[in-house]
């Protein structure tokens, strides 16, 4: 199947590193003249001086947390948008909160080369399971599927009836969605007599897909492959058929650095994944994800020349992501916030037959009737996903300072 969506993904070295000394002072030049935190941060910095990853080690990291505050200070994108709100697509909002742009171009967040590493061909329906409601994630593969020619079954989530029934009559060729949602959709049809046979390649994100499920689908003739990125930065990196794991999309620049820090870390190191886009509408630059990953040696079988990552390794806070959702502990002390009679809460995520469970426990003393559908509703509320609610005695919590504790195995 080895193919390439363009040109750019088989660089040699010398093409790579020329088109990013031209590139990269671009880049800091348009963020550098939006002023606000960029005309601060890089007051000292001349931007034809930062052409190469040494040179953009030298700036400093950008991190989510700071993003929420600047976008508060100075709403709605904190002035790091190069675009007029009014000349803008769309505007999504991702807990944080945190408001993100989408400007005209076509294929914003840059899926379209993931799904075409993936198997994705024009004329192929895509079944697009993922949120057309306040995130950008349904219309990030949603404008994918428009740039590779491919129609798009808007499903978006839930109901999992209803969209096996669909995928029975309209017979799509492709997924989009999460694993455990795809997952969830299989014992639907099975359940219900469905057929849904005609998906035979997926492009999944949002969670870790284990290979146990991977090998589970490649049995029921279903080729999946993972993808990785964020709201705010789209594509990050994508697997080919190679599996041997993640190539760095062309339209970013990846660093991975010693957590909490800027400085790089040696090759082979678990680091911070920090991303500089190439995006003029939205130029974030050394923008920290809190993810962590690892770089992989040499060049990608297939072809492709970019940096590889290992994948997703976890998070470099207690960040969790629930069912393709990030929940932040800052979020925990809103919920609590609500609640007086609740003196301390941890929230415990886990996995039961392959799906995502979450039990908000909560030290109360005598707590009310109604207490736990009250705070389950905050926490839906504010963290966008639900929870089931239990309490304990004040003072039975380890008192290790997790917010979050994720107890997730993706092996």
């Amino acid at each position: 199947m080895t193919e390439f969506y363009d040109a750019l993904e088989t660089r040699d070295e010398a093409q790579r590193a020329a088109d990013l000394r031209s590139a990269l002072p671009r880049q800091i030049a348009r963020a550098k003249a939006l002023g606000g935190y960029y005309g601060e941060a890089l007051a000292d910095v001349d931007p034809a001086d930062v052409v190469d990853a040494d040179g953009l080690a030298e700036l400093p990291v950008l991190r989510k947390s700071e993003l929420v505050d600047r976008q508060t200070a100075h709403p709605p994108f904190g002035g790091l948008c190069g675009v007029e709100p009014g000349e803008l697509a769309r505007v999504f909002q991702s807990p944080g909160p945190i408001y993100e742009p989408q400007s005209h171009t076509a294929d914003f967040w840059r899926f379209a080369r993931a799904m075409y590493a993936a198997g994705f061909r024009r004329g192929g329906l895509v079944h697009n399971t993922f949120a057309y409601h306040f995130t950008p994630a349904g219309f990030m593969f949603d404008s994918a599927g428009a740039a590779l020619g491919c129609p798009v079954f808007p499903a978006g989530t839930g109901q999992t009836e209803l969209q096996v029934k669909a995928i029975h009559q309209l017979r799509p060729a492709y997924y989009t969605g999460t694993p455990s949602f795809f997952n969830a959709l299989a014992d639907k049809a099975g359940e219900i007599g469905a057929d849904i046979s005609s998906i035979n390649q997926a492009l999944v994100t949002a969670e870790p897909c284990p290979p146990s499920l991977v090998r589970e689908f490649a049995g029921r003739g279903v080729d999946i492959y993972q993808c990785y990125g964020t709201a705010d930065l789209g594509l990050i990196a994508y697997e080919t058929e190679a599996r041997e794991g993640l190539v760095v999309d062309e339209g970013v620049i990846v660093e991975l650095v010693k957590p909490g820090t800027g400085d790089p870390v040696e090759p082979g190191e678990i680091g911070e994944v920090v991303v500089t886009t190439l995006n003029p509408d939205y130029p974030l630059i050394r923008f920290a994800t809190g993810d962590l990953s690892a770089a992989l040696p040499g060049p990608c079988p297939t072809g492709r020349t970019n940096l590889r990552i290992r994948g997703w390794m976890g998070r470099a806070d207690q960040t969790a992501k629930l069912r393709g959702m990030f929940v932040h502990p800052p979020q925990i002390g809103e919920v609590l916030a609500r609640h007086p009679g609740v003196s301390r809460a941890r929230l415990i995520i886990d996995q039961e037959n392959r799906q995502d469970t979450a039990t908000l426990r909560c030290e109360a003393d005598e707590p009310e009737d109604g207490l736990a559908d009250a705070i389950a509703e905050t926490f839906r509320a504010v963290c966008r996903v639900r929870a089931e609610v239990a309490f304990c005695e004040p003072g039975t919590l380890p008192d290790d300072g997790k917010v979050i504790d994720d107890r997730r195995s993706f092996e």
